[in-house]
């Protein structure tokens, strides 16, 4: 199974702002329409890994809407905290994405766990299912540390507190085209790439 040059891909997700960096990501081969403009129900997100997750929604929207569909699941992992928030990312931003609340809620688990070791991974899953048929699923990881304060004011999430591994900056220090030329959504965007296009 391949994905065809210019067919409509479901993006499972509701969060518009999504759509147009996946497109980019896919090179603007393809025409992405979003779960939320399809009316499409979002899925209890119940797997244990960021794969998993990505598998379920991905199937899910494949399923509902008929079409071949494209889930991501991505987020921090933290090795003093046996790598939470890990699938918990973003629900510990609670449900306004308050971002800087997780962070704080980050460094106050480093400060109780006791630790001086702040590694961490994020990790980016894709998923690609067909309405009857397979589902591809792939992961990038960038390693790195965490640093507090936070430092930067662009990017998103976790981004002002995680130093990629070779860099001194944050990831919220960088402009979108550094981050972006070798994050973890990068890295599993070209083994998706490899798998299901080139």
């Amino acid at each position: 199974m391949k994905l065809i040059k210019g067919m409509r891909i479901v993006l499972a997700t509701h969060n518009p702002g999504k759509a147009p960096e996946i497109a980019a990501l896919l090179g603007g081969n393809y025409e992405i329409v979003t779960a939320g403009e399809l009316n499409l129900p979002e899925p209890a997100e119940t797997e244990t890994t960021f794969g998993g997750n990505a598998m379920l929604k991905a199937r899910h929207a494949a399923a509902l809407s008929g079409e071949v569909a494209l889930a991501d699941d991505s987020g921090l992992s933290v090795s003093a905290l046996d790598g939470a928030p890990g699938i918990f990312s973003a629900r510990w931003a609670g449900p306004g994405k308050d971002f800087a609340a997780a962070i704080a809620k980050v460094e106050l688990r480093l400060e109780e766990s006791g630790s001086e070791d702040r590694s961490a991974w994020f990790t980016s899953a894709l998923a690609v299912a067909w309405p009857d048929g397979p589902c591809v699923v792939v992961e990038g990881r960038v390693d790195g540390q965490l640093v507090f304060p936070p430092r930067g004011d662009r990017g998103f999430g976790y981004d002002p507190i995680f130093v990629p591994a070779g860099e001194s900056r944050t990831y919220s220090e960088m402009d979108r085209t550094e981050k972006e030329a070798d994050s973890h959504r990068t890295r599993a965007f070209a083994r998706l790439r490899a798998a299901l296009i080139d």
